[in-house]
């Protein structure tokens, strides 16, 4: 493995530096604040998620020193194409840390052709669109949500509106869920084998503590 994808790999090899309880190993070594914008077209379907990461300065401040080649203490464009060909490539097995549910069913998500990597004030940005593999109506319940399944990257939504879904219809209503990690390990207690504790990222149920955006339709369509 090059250098400067070694940097990107440690956001999804988490599980390596995992121990096997809780509070061990919940400790994020990467910080980033996150806007996730849902969109709905003029039909009232799903069509899309946009992403916007922005990283704290002492990962930023890492990528810029290994991405930096011709070390003038900045990222130009060149070098910005390569940090986002770097991350599209680390998170691809990680389904580019999104979930997205209807009524408890996972939908099929396509991967972002490219993901836009900046430097603004001394921190990465990360910008990307993915697409729904088919457009999906506002009904039932629908769950957005943005985790790192190594528990590695902490992807932090502020404020509520930081999870957004313009043209929402009035039928329908929208909260932000924030699962406190204890309720969730005690109401999942029966389906939390030791696989899960070994390697969380395996067995898909680390997103029982994702932050979520969750869209109730019920009276729509």
């Amino acid at each position: 493995m090059r250098p400067k994808q070694r940097i990107f790999a440690s956001l999804v090899a988490g599980s390596a530096l995992l121990a096997s309880t809780m509070p061990a190993w919940v400790h994020p070594h990467v910080f980033a604040e996150a806007r996730l914008d849902v969109v709905i077209d003029s039909n009232s379907k799903v069509t899309a998620l946009r992403h916007l990461w922005r990283f704290d300065d002492l990962f930023s401040s890492t990528v810029l020193v290994e991405f930096d080649a011709n070390k003038d203490l900045k990222l130009d464009e060149a070098e910005l194409e390569e940090v986002g060909a770097v991350v599209h490539q680390s998170l691809a097995e990680f389904n580019y840390f999104q979930v997205v549910t209807q009524d408890g069913r996972d939908l099929t998500m396509i991967p972002p052709d490219k993901l836009i990597a900046t430097l603004e004030d001394n921190q990465l940005i990360i910008l990307f669109e993915s697409r729904l593999a088919e457009p999906t109506d506002l009904k039932g319940k629908l769950d957005f949500g943005v985790y790192d399944p190594t528990f590695y990257t902490a992807i932090d939504f502020v404020e509520d509106t930081n999870m957004a879904a313009e043209g929402l219809p009035a039928e329908c209503s929208r909260a932000v869920i924030r699962p406190d990690a204890d309720e969730a390990l005690a109401a999942n207690q029966s389906t939390l084998t030791d696989a899960f504790f070994n390697d969380p990222a395996g067995t898909d149920l680390s997103k029982i503590f994702a932050t979520k955006l969750e869209l109730n339709c019920t009276a729509a369509g």
